[in-house]
């Protein structure tokens, strides 16, 4: 394991002097690759320093004792040994998971797209329940969200809505929650007090930076139109709103949220350049999941991933078998225990296929 450490060192040395360097700085592309990459490998290089430590002190420790000509050094070389040797299967298991070479999506700032599905009215509140809650998640975590398109449902909640979540490694915490999300509960237009069962998908995808996709705007139409909903007098009365339809793919995005339709504009840019990267990024993880026989990140959005039920207080995410009897918190942003799970479930599986090379 050190031999791979040291390999890891010998890389992270070689980015610490290139990111300093003029022609590094200028292309601006490579800059923010490279550092991403340092960013990465400084956790590693940080557990090597832990991990030789207690090899040293292991060895240290072990020379006392086979010496054994001091009774009291022998006595805390052996209280020594026992810390390093507990301390260190835990730090190995840790530094095999850093050595999976991690997804270079997961740092990426995320657009979330939720639609009501089956359900109507119901379906539209819920849709708003699971923004909610993703919001409360994102607030937690300091993470900024925004708004930049949306339609609301007749009872309340959201036909649909886009927003944009922008943090530390966001698309690699959001992209477990893509998938079909089911509620159970009597709704608040029913009259008899039958439980209900609607549903709402959620789509999450990976904020495409400019050299991520070659947009060309010649292959755009725009069509700028005036906002709907909720807003004040500019409503109606501006032609604020932007559509634009990729040609070639039939892509389409919209944002209406700002009043300004520069700032819209530059919004939908953001929205279309993302939905085709991830057009792309589906096929990959398509591909990736049918080799890892993985239910966790196939990118399959018409998969049934989780069930929220209100009569048991009860919420069950269906790809790694995770039931928890806590829905008010979890429903209330906090989906941290999930995420963890299935983030455990993902780097197990991919653990598996890298053991032969760890």
């Amino acid at each position: 394991m050190l031999d791979k450490l040291n390999i890891v060192k010998q890389r992270f040395d070689e980015i610490s002097d290139l990111i300093i360097q003029p022609d590094v700085i200028s292309d601006q592309k490579r800059y923010v690759q490279l550092n991403k990459e340092y960013k990465d490998l400084k956790e590693l290089v940080d557990r090597r320093e832990v991990y030789k430590t207690l090899v040293e002190n292991i060895a240290e420790a072990e020379e006392i004792i086979e010496d054994g000509s001091d009774a009291e050094m022998v006595e805390m070389a052996k209280m020594q040994l026992d810390e390093a040797k507990e301390a260190l299967p835990p730090l190995e298991e840790e530094i095999k998971f850093l050595l999976i070479p991690k997804d270079p999506e997961d740092s990426k700032n995320a657009v979330m797209e939720i639609r009501a599905g089956t359900g109507g009215d119901e379906a539209s509140i819920f849709a708003g329940d699971l923004y909610r809650m993703y919001t409360k998640f994102c607030e937690g975590k300091g993470w900024k969200t925004s708004v930049m398109n949306f339609s609301e449902g007749t009872s309340g909640g959201f036909k649909e809505i886009v927003f944009e979540v922008n943090g530390e490694d966001v698309y690699g915490t959001l992209k477990f929650e893509a998938g079909v999300h089911r509620v159970q509960r009597v709704p608040q237009t029913e009259t008899q007090g039958r439980v209900h069962t609607s549903a709402a998908t959620v789509m999450v995808l990976p904020e495409a930076e400019e050299f991520d996709v070659e947009l060309d705007m010649k292959d755009v139409k725009i069509i700028r139109t005036t906002s709907t909903g909720p807003g004040g007098q500019s409503v109606n009365t501006t032609y604020s709103a932007i559509q634009l339809t990729h040609i070639p793919t039939g892509i389409e995005a919209r944002c209406q949220d700002e009043k300004s339709q520069h700032k819209n504009l530059e919004k939908a840019i953001k929205v279309l350049r993302s939905r085709l990267y991830e057009m792309e990024l589906a096929k990959k993880q398509a591909e990736d999941a049918a080799r890892r026989k993985s239910m966790v990140s196939s990118g399959d959005r018409s998969a049934k991933i989780r069930t929220y039920n209100y009569p048991q207080s009860r919420v069950t995410d269906h790809r790694i078998g995770l039931t928890l009897y806590d829905l008010d918190n979890i429903i209330n942003g906090d989906i941290n225990k999930v995420i963890e799970e299935l983030k455990l479930a993902e780097n197990t599986e991919k653990l598996k296929e890298a053991n032969e090379i760890i």
